[in-house]
């Protein structure tokens, strides 16, 4: 599709699901101007991402068994080397509280990267947080790294800017129900989740390393 015909996909979806809509936000750019990620990279980004998230739950225990078993399992699936600065901070003891609920929040980055593998049929719906213990099973049940990317099989570029695209235009919608006008609709979309997908989609394409560095504007 065209970034007009993306655009106009998009705002079909968002309308029959009672969303607000901004005809007047930006085109996304074409897929055949988007370099994305190799496989490698977004497998590696992805089990990191989920082992992180694991750390920060024992941490907010103050389980310290649970944060060594999972930084024992970055290690044993070699990506300990992918940690963005607040995983990092997780990791070696120097975080603060919201470094804790950030990263726990990474689930639903993981998610929208365990999509764009393959591995989760649709991410279209962004009313509901994503499967908790499916996310958990797409690395626990793997011996090995190589064993969870064998399993994936990265989608087109045309499928990951289609879903960014809606993405992008859902984000406007939370923002400005959130900030700006109450009364712009947002249907049933839940807000945090809605940033945290489009968080992973953006990585895919950009080249920014840390997500949590890349701009999210609307």
């Amino acid at each position: 599709m065209t970034p007009a015909e993306r655009k106009e996909r998009s705002e079909k979806i968002i309308s029959a699901k009672g969303i607000g809509i901004n005809p007047k936000l930006p085109l996304t750019e074409p897929a055949s101007q988007v370099k994305l990620r190799s496989p490698d990279d977004i497998c590696r980004r992805a089990v990191a991402a989920l082992l992180s998230t694991q750390v920060g739950f024992g941490r907010s225990e103050q389980n310290d068994e649970d944060v060594n078993y999972f930084v024992g399992l970055m290690d044993f699936f070699g990506v300990r080397d992918c940690l963005n600065a607040k995983e990092r901070r997780l990791v070696d003891g120097s975080y603060v509280q919201q470094d804790i609920i950030d990263v726990v929040w990474e689930y639903e980055s993981y998610w929208a990267l365990v999509w764009a593998l393959g591995l989760v049929e649709d991410i279209t719906d962004a009313e509901n947080i994503c499967d908790c213990p499916q996310a958990v099973r797409f690395v626990s049940q793997c011996g090995s790294f190589e064993e969870f990317k064998s399993k994936c099989t990265l989608r087109s570029a045309d499928e990951i800017m289609d879903m960014l695209d809606l993405y992008y235009r859902y984000h406007w919608a939370a923002v400005q129900h959130e900030k700006i006008d109450r009364k712009c609709p947002i249907g049933g979309l839940n807000a945090d989740a809605v940033v945290e997908r489009r968080r992973g989609l953006e990585w895919l394409v950009c080249d920014t390393d840390d997500w949590n560095r890349i701009s999210l504007d609307t």
